[in-house]
This record gives C-alpha cells, structure tokens and sequence, in this order.
C-alpha cells in the first residue's frame, strides 16, 4: 500500500520496529506504537512527532490477547499494521527445553496472532488494509543454532503466506518479511561475525518499499535470501546438517 496514513506497529521502542516508525513519521501520518520499555518508546514517539507525525504509544504485552484485542478494536480504521514485537533469546543446553520454547512462541508466533487477528477484523469492515509480519532469515528452515527462534519465525512466515492467499480476493495485502542481521537489542548481543549487517534505516527503506509494490515475501540481504532459498534447498541433507551445526549459537 503507497502512503498509508493510520499504521500500528508492535516492538516499536527499538531495532527495526523503531527504524520502521521513523521511516513513516510525516505530517499527515498517524502513528500506533507499542512497546514494553516505556522510556525508549517515550523517545521514538518524541522523535516520531518532531518529524510531524501524529503518535499514539502503548505500553503493552502482547502476549495479553485479551488486552491486545482491546487495544486494536478501539482504533480508528488502521491502513497498515506491522506486527514486529519479537525476541531472540537463545537456548542454552542446561535451559529447560519446554519453558525455553514457550517463552518464545508466547511472544514470537502468539504476539503475532494477538496483532494479527484483531487487526484482520477490523480490515475486513472496510475490505481494505495491508498486514506485515516480521518473520526473519532464520524462518527459511530450523536452526540448530537457534532451534526455537528459528521455529516460530518458520511458523511466522508460513502463517502469513498462507493468510495472503486466503485473503487475496478480500482486499487486504498480507507480506512476510525476512529481514537478515538488523542492528537490534538482540543483534547486539551476538558475539559472531554477522554476514551482511545493515542498519536499521536501510531496512526499514527496504521493507517500505516492499509493502509499497505489495511483495508477497520481502526477504533481505538477497545473498542470504539467495543462499537459503536456492543453495541450501538443492544440497543434500546430510550435507546440510554438517554445515548448519557448525554454527555459532544465536
């Protein structure tokens, strides 16, 4: 969707939620932003609003479905939703397996469905209006380097394409967006070379433009892209698992 003007987006107090509020903060625009820190969204909303933006910030969790639906349904008409709230906490073998992988998918895949779903009712009142979801490179396959982030972002990613079609004839543009190594809180915390590394406010241009052309898939640096979604789908598995335990530990 071109210069949509009401948009909600969730993980806006840093990394690629802040990158993306900057990105769209202009003076006929109406920002929706939430995070749970609330002095680093009190700053992106400050600096959202010199650049004219009217903005709107929640402090929410949104893994609380009930409040995140409360949230959304008191909105005006929203012509974009980026549903970004995310974490990349890492499993260390001595973690408890179950809560580690809960933990996770309450924020990764559920703070997804909170967004997503209430954001969908409220568009098909209209037949009209654009969801994204911030799936991730790591989304193409599971990773035993990080096998439970890699997971819920494969089932972020294949939630959203299968939500696009299902919505094709309805009006509503639904895009996955597989961002690569973005500056972050949690890519900040990686201790190993991250191949291709970009700033926030290249992608947040490269996501935009994206859901401009209304990409089905906006994945990012297209040399990962190229290398998950060609190389490694050609090479043999047992190739495959030698290379991707060899990983570092996200």
């Amino acid at each position: 969707m071109k210069n949509p003007k009401s948009i909600l987006i969730t993980g806006a107090s840093s990394g690629i939620g802040e990158a993306l509020a900057l990105e769209y903060a202009d003076t006929d625009v109406i920002l929706h932003l939430s995070g749970r820190n609330k002095e680093r969204l009190s700053k992106v909303s400050s600096l959202c609003t010199a650049k004219g933006a009217t903005v709107y910030d929640k402090i929410i969790d949104v893994t609380d479905e009930a409040e995140m639906h409360q949230w959304i349904d008191n909105l005006g008409p929203l012509d974009l939703v980026i549903a970004n709230a995310g974490m990349g906490k890492s499993l260390k073998y001595h973690y408890e397996l179950g809560r580690h992988t809960k933990e996770i998918f309450d924020v990764n895949v559920g703070g997804v469905f909170n967004t997503v779903h209430p954001a969908i009712e409220k568009m098909k009142e209209r037949n009209k209006g654009q969801i994204a979801l911030i799936s991730s490179m790591a989304g193409y396959r599971g990773m035993p380097s990080a096998p439970i982030y890699s997971t819920s972002k494969v089932t972020v990613k294949a939630y959203g394409e299968a939500l696009r079609g299902f919505y094709y004839n309805h009006g509503i543009e639904i895009n996955v967006i597989c961002p690569g190594f973005v500056r972050s809180r949690i890519t900040d915390k990686n201790k190993f070379p991250m191949p291709f590394f970009m700033e926030g406010p290249k992608a947040a241009k490269i996501i935009r433009n994206g859901l401009e052309k209304n990409k089905g898939l906006i994945a990012f640096p297209w040399q990962i892209r190229l290398a998950l979604g060609g190389v490694v789908r050609i090479l043999p598995e047992f190739i495959l698992e030698r290379i991707l335990r060899r990983l570092p530990n996200k």
